[in-house]
């Protein structure tokens, strides 16, 4: 896709990587496996990218954060598609959203629930050997 309008600036790939935090590693991975895009280049340029391609890495780096894996940011990608189909593309979001939830939710049950039993284990070792009670349970 060819976003690219006259006398925009095109911000090499080192530079995009520097302000966002990331490697020029993750930057070319992420578009060998199709989440994101760079401008199109001739042989041997750097890659580069417009204020749109950086908005999108942004985005990515969103998701990421939330937990989504590279091949769900793909079908969001595919989703999103050519005609910038949003209507298509925020539902499927939500969708996924949702999944995290739930195995965010499920964690923290399983999390609570070692917590209550390592809690528990301590005070017996605490009754049956008088060991000190300094730390917080």
């Amino acid at each position: 896709m060819d976003i690219i309008k006259d006398g925009e600036e095109i911000t090499p790939i080192g530079d995009v990587a520097a302000a966002l935090g990331l490697t020029t590693r993750t930057i070319r991975y992420w578009e060998e496996v199709g989440i994101i895009e760079s401008v199109p280049r001739s042989d041997g340029a750097t890659r580069g990218f417009t204020p749109y391609y950086v908005r999108r890495i942004k985005f990515i780096i969103k998701l990421k954060e939330l937990g989504l894996t590279i091949k769900e940011m793909q079908d969001l990608y595919a989703a999103y598609g050519e005609a910038k189909q949003t209507e298509r593309m925020v539902p499927r979001l939500v969708e996924i959203l949702d999944e995290h939830i739930a195995k965010i939710d499920e964690k923290m049950a399983r999390l609570a629930s070692l917590r209550s039993d390592i809690v528990s284990y301590r005070q017996h070792m605490v009754n049956k050997f008088g060991a000190s009670q300094t730390s917080g349970a």
